[in-house]
């Protein structure tokens, strides 16, 4: 059973990426486990990332825009 989603503290980059990530991830109507397979990013880092419990890796981006279809550009939260 999952764990209620913790408030982010988006005054953090990790914070404002995830929540970021999760909004891009939703618009382009993908689960956890579909964007995992497409971008060849485990489900755990995913987790991670939109929990901001870890900090992402620049060299992830490019797969991650890919299965996302945008640019790698706008992974980056606007600040």
């Amino acid at each position: 059973m999952r764990q209620p989603r913790k408030e982010i503290d988006i005054t953090t980059f990790r914070g404002r990426f995830a929540e970021h990530l999760r909004s891009l991830r939703l618009a382009a109507g993908l689960s956890i486990p579909k964007l995992s397979e497409q971008s060849g990013v485990p489900i755990p880092t995913l987790e991670g990332w939109e929990g901001a419990r870890k900090s992402p890796s620049i060299d992830r981006f490019p797969d991650l825009a890919k299965a996302l279809k945008i640019s790698v550009r706008k992974l980056l939260p606007k600040e």
